[in-house]
């Protein structure tokens, strides 16, 4: 899958979706077909991966606390790569344009001259959450849905105030390990210590599972049931909606 040598190539941003591989769109398996380069994330599905026949992987991974290369690295990465005359495909989880940086990689490619396409993913939040049977919004329980990021320096001064209460749902990404600040910091906002939140771990994956508490309990909660990433906390009135039981079918259907 050799370029022509002196053809400058291009980078495609493509969401992998919220995990399980049949959950990419179609245009994202075709980009992935053609690339000669993948640069991807951590907790892409190796069934994901395996679209991308021939190409070089690059692995970017980013934990907590750990970053295989820093963002600006991987700018660099990607333009130089496509100025090598390739094909990149950059493979983030969920949609690029959620809490995935792309903004950042599509400026530097645009800074760079580099062809950037961005296609987009179904996002973790809409995944894990059909994947519950718990609508993010709802004619009785919401009228609007936001997401914030749970990993924030500084929560304490994030101003998160209207995003959560009556009508109003409010997905924490990244939110695992700061899960008892953030309910606190909720709590000192105003938010009500009896408000529902529903942890949804693996969404669309084998072996996920729905926590189910208040959020004065939060912390504990995820504690207790020993919730590892990837996860996301739902906090509003739709944490108590869907079935316990449906949702364990589904999720033995996909083992």
């Amino acid at each position: 899958m050799d370029q022509p040598v002196g053809q400058i190539g291009r980078v495609v941003l493509v969401g992998a979706g919220p995990g399980a591989p049949d959950l990419l769109t179609v245009r994202g398996v075709r980009a992935l077909a053609a690339a000669t380069v993948v640069v991807h994330d951590g907790l892409i599905d190796a069934g994901v991966l395996d679209y991308a026949v021939g190409a070089r992987r690059i692995d970017v991974s980013k934990r907590r606390a750990r970053h295989t290369l820093p963002q600006g690295e991987i700018n660099a990465l990607l333009i130089a790569e496509a100025r090598a005359g390739h094909t990149v495909v950059r493979l983030k989880g969920g949609d690029p344009f959620i809490f995935g940086r792309g903004g950042e990689e599509v400026d530097a490619c645009i800074a760079a001259d580099v062809p950037v396409e961005v296609v987009p993913g179904m996002s973790a939040a809409l995944g894990a959450a059909a994947g519950a049977l718990m609508p993010l919004t709802h004619r009785d329980h919401a009228s609007s849905v936001s997401f914030v990021a749970g990993t924030c320096q500084n929560l304490a001064e994030q101003d998160w105030a209207g995003l959560a209460g009556k009508g109003r749902t409010l997905v924490v990404y990244m939110g695992v390990t700061n899960a008892g600040a953030i309910a606190d910091k909720l709590i000192a906002d105003g938010l009500s210590p009896d408000c529902p939140c529903a942890v949804l771990e693996r969404g669309t994956l084998p072996g996920a599972r729905v926590v189910r508490t208040l959020l004065a309990d939060l912390g504990s909660a995820v504690a207790a049931h020993g919730v590892v990433s990837p996860a996301l906390l739902v906090i509003g009135d739709v944490a108590r909606l869907g079935d316990a039981a449906a949702v364990r079918a589904a999720v033995e259907g996909m083992a």
